[in-house]
């Protein structure tokens, strides 16, 4: 068992922040505002879009904090983008490491925990977060960059796919899925929270990896549910097919809908808006458990020497008013 936590050896709360940052603040809003060549307003442009609160007239900031501030305005000078951009640019880091931070944090607790309860415990969970931290940042913060390198090449090569004839880059013609768990609200409801933690973790990687397999790209996960899109509707059936096969149809876990819908969508922020992906979220409340709807474009899409498909009567659709929407499935 783990000693008790002695306040006396305990660090201070303020530790596990200093050891991330490698620094301490030195710095208020005004002193980098005038360090960096930006006004104050400017600045807390950026400090919001990051993710964090106005810190008035405090000392708040570190070294970094000035120096990423001159980065962007660097580049904003050249003229490669301007500041509206530089923004949102900004918002879109900082969304994204937020929530990458607490997946790191809430994964690395269970560890945590584990080393306090072994041999090597220090009688302080703070004690040994400083020591996990110590061993995982550096390699992890290399792994990251690795990380959105790959992505951003397929970002790239996502928008080349488009051609460059296209006259709307941000548009492309996909088959979107919407995947979510069958009664969700009951069953947190009936499980502890521990387990319907599990549920969701099993639940979104799995999904992610079917979605990985078949080329296709998750947008984002909601707890229960998962959008993601393919540029193939066969892709995106066997994508459908495979989340159901690899959850739905496992004792241990709920069972699952798939809705599918195609046709042109905006890629913006990360995100994907229109039509199809208000459609494929709407089908799903249409499915049976365990199946899969899809949208007359979709089923125009799948050849009919491979599928079968068979029109449900008629019903109002928020948004769409009366759709025919239709069961699929492979010969």
């Amino acid at each position: 068992m783990a000693p008790e936590e002695d306040p006396e050896t305990r660090p201070d709360r303020d530790s596990l922040s200093r050891a991330v940052l490698g620094e301490e603040p030195i710095h208020n809003a005004l002193e980098v505002a005038d360090e960096t060549g930006v006004t104050i307003e400017e600045l807390r442009r950026l400090w919001r879009a990051l993710g964090f609160p106005e810190a008035g007239t405090e000392v708040a900031f570190t070294r970094a904090d000035a120096e990423a501030v001159s980065t962007l305005t660097d580049i904003v000078e050249t003229g490669a983008i301007d500041f509206d951009m530089a923004v949102m640019l900004t918002r879109a880091v900082g969304q994204t490491m937020a929530r990458l931070a607490d997946w790191e944090v809430a994964t690395l607790v269970t560890r945590v925990e584990e080393l306090e309860r072994g041999d090597e415990a220090t009688g302080s969970r703070t004690g040994s977060a400083l020591r996990l931290l110590e061993e995982v940042n550096t390699p992890f913060e290399e792994l990251m960059i690795y990380a959105w390198r790959r992505h951003l090449a397929a970002a790239v090569a996502r928008i080349q796919a488009l051609g460059a004839s296209e006259s709307d880059l941000h548009t492309t013609q996909v088959t979107v899925g919407f995947a979510d768990i069958v009664g969700f609200t009951a069953l947190s409801n009936e499980v502890s929270r521990s387990r319907l933690g599990e549920i969701v973790e099993t639940f979104e990687s799995r999904c992610a990896d079917v979605v990985a397999s078949r080329r296709g790209r998750v947008i984002k996960s909601i707890g229960d549910s998962v959008l993601f899109v393919n540029d193939d509707p066969i892709a995106a059936y066997d994508t459908a097919e495979g989340i159901i096969n690899v959850v739905g149809r496992d004792h241990r876990l709920p069972e699952v809908r798939v809705g599918l819908a195609s046709g042109a969508v905006e890629m913006r922020l990360g995100d994907v808006f229109g039509p199809p992906v208000n459609m494929a979220a709407r089908l799903t409340g249409v499915a049976r458990r365990n199946r899969i709807i899809i949208d007359q474009e979709t089923a125009d899409l799948l050849p009919d020497d491979q599928f079968e498909t068979r029109r449900l009567p008629a019903r109002p659709v928020r948004g769409f008013g009366l759709v025919e929407p239709l069961t699929v499935r492979r010969h």
